[in-house]
């Protein structure tokens, strides 16, 4: 059947091993909307996407999400999965299109994760911004940028969820070494911190968004 235009869904809190106590919360959703949030969960699989609609259920951001299961349409499905990109591992590493670097621990997930952005690594008082200026010095984010443009990251995947191409570097322990020094000379207090705290790092990774023209 084509993709009816509007769906009721429900969802709550997902907590696990327990029934929930936490309150239903009912929303209608339109067909593209449901589509990404299950693209953000399941990628743009047309086969895994039609699945869950059938099955009416998917977990995201620590949310269940119910309704009235069915089978859509392939043509008006693949139209909607049509607008999203696929990865693409001939694309470059520039660090001008780089949004964000997480620093990750090892583990599959990461056990320990620290997001960065521009205006995370840049923060600074306004006496030391001049400071830095006069000694014209980096800030933290020109060093990551410097960092991966002289590692070159690895292609690695399209988040869905993230909206971006990701690239990354497996850490050796001198780079991990420089990145600690380099942090300790020009990253904020806070993150300074946290970047030197353990557990030890293993791996950064760089989020770049594509471009919407």
């Amino acid at each position: 059947m084509p993709l009816p235009e509007t769906i009721a869904v429900k969802y709550t809190e997902e907590e696990a091993e327990y029934l929930s106590m936490r309150p239903l919360v009912r929303q209608t959703f339109r067909a593209p909307e449901l589509v990404d949030m299950i693209v953000q969960v399941a990628g743009k699989d047309p086969a895994r996407v039609q699945q869950i609609l059938r099955a009416g259920t998917v977990v995201f951001h620590s949310f269940r999400y119910w309704w009235q299961g069915f089978d859509p349409d392939a043509a008006a499905l693949a139209a909607i999965l049509a607008q999203y990109p696929d990865a693409d591992p001939s694309r470059p590493f520039r660090a001008a299109d780089c949004a964000e670097v997480t620093l990750e621990s090892s583990g599959s997930p990461p056990r320990h994760s620290l997001r960065i952005t521009p205006q995370s690594a840049a923060k600074a008082s306004p006496l030391k911004k001049i400071a830095r200026a006069l000694r014209r010095q980096p800030t933290f984010w020109q060093v990551l940028m410097n960092f991966a443009e002289a590692a070159r990251p690895r292609y690695r995947e399209y988040s869905y969820t993230r909206r971006g191409d990701l690239y990354s570097i497996v850490l050796t322990a001198a780079q991990i070494a420089h990145l600690a020094q380099e942090a300790a000379r020009h990253a904020p207090r806070t993150l300074r911190a946290e970047v030197l705290e353990p557990p030890a790092i293993s791996q950064i990774v760089f989020l770049c968004p594509r471009s919407t023209n």
